[in-house]
């Protein structure tokens, strides 16, 4: 088969590699779709190895056909049309996959629509619902709203009757938030978010936030008493002041979440819990993903520097096989 494969210079190639193999609880699927997400560029980067065990690649989530599966495998055959979260390779063209971390691809989806759900649909799922237990009448602060993992927790926090307060850095992700279900969305270029987000409502309950070092103070300022931070992702730095006088008077609890490193079993719960409280939502269109582009796995260093400069609003996709760019 061939993938993405990064040199010593961070350049990437699409080369002949090796073809996955598969255990008795997997599945190898062919894959048509993949997507990019922020840690394949910190993978690319020699930031973010893929755990042990995974395949060296990038890619975090595919879409495609079964080719081969396992003997331990029941309810899955040849040919089915499937989506995973992945802990790497999906920049490829066939992976192995745990039969358990499956999702079934609707029969009227193309692989770029199914490719674009796993990994924030999963990420948003697993950080606002297992680690925040955000609850119905909660509001919660988004921040990225415009990217892959907002344009889902919007909608998700929406779904369960829960007020969505979003940031983003520009007009058109802004409007593309409150076309999704957020009732405030900030552009923090040009507003203070905590400033707006304290002139729209007394506090929040829960935050989701990508930022970290830059974001801490005003994060912890918003947050109701009893109020979750969830940090995902550590955009502005590791390292700031910390007021633990809020956080022990407010009864504060502060999440630090990574889904990739995850075990296979918990992944397993992780998508069938998804998939019994959302699934249905996303299959009848009520939830819905949002792409920006599509690509061509051969154009993938173009796809790559769009996540890289924030241009995209929503997923951007990589077509690994012809068909792959169907929606």
């Amino acid at each position: 088969m061939r993938a993405i494969v990064v040199d010593g210079d961070e350049r990437l190639h699409w080369q002949e590699v090796e073809d996955p193999t598969c255990a008795g609880h997997q599945v190898i699927v062919d894959v048509h779709a993949s997507a990019v997400n922020r840690a394949d560029l910190l993978q690319r980067a020699g930031h973010y190895p893929p755990p042990p065990g995974a395949p060296p690649y990038m890619g975090l989530e595919m879409c495609g056909t079964i080719r081969q599966t396992g003997d331990q495998v029941c309810g899955w055959n040849v040919g089915d049309r499937v989506l995973a979260l992945l802990s790497g390779g999906g920049y490829a063209e066939q992976v192995a996959v745990p039969a358990d971390h499956l999702i079934s691809l609707p029969d009227d989806w193309g692989f770029a629509r199914g490719a674009a759900v796993p990994e924030v649909f999963l990420t948003a799922f697993v950080n606002l619902f297992l680690e925040a237990r955000l609850q119905p009448g909660e509001t919660v602060l988004i921040h990225g709203g415009g990217s892959g993992v907002g344009t889902a927790a919007i909608q998700l926090a929406r779904m369960s009757n829960c007020r969505v307060i979003a940031t983003a850095g520009t007009d058109a992700k802004t409007a593309r938030c409150q076309a999704l279900g957020a009732e405030l969305a900030i552009n923090y270029r040009e507003r203070d978010f905590a400033e707006a987000t304290f002139a729209h409502c007394d506090g929040v309950d829960v935050i989701l936030d990508i930022s970290a070092a830059d974001y801490l103070e005003r994060n912890i300022r918003l947050l109701n008493p009893m109020g979750r931070l969830v940090f995902i992702a550590l955009l502005s730095g590791t390292h700031a002041p910390l007021d633990m006088g809020q956080v022990l008077g407010k009864r504060l609890r502060l999440i630090g979440s990574t889904l990739r490193n995850r075990t296979d079993a918990e992944k397993t719960t992780i998508t069938r819990t998804f998939r019994e409280r959302f699934w249905q939502s996303i299959e009848e269109g009520v939830i819905e993903p949002v792409i920006d582009t599509v690509w061509p796995i051969e154009q993938v260093e173009e796809a790559q520097q769009m996540l890289a400069q924030n241009k995209n609003i929503g997923k951007v996709i990589l077509a690994v096989r012809k068909g792959g760019e169907r929606l």
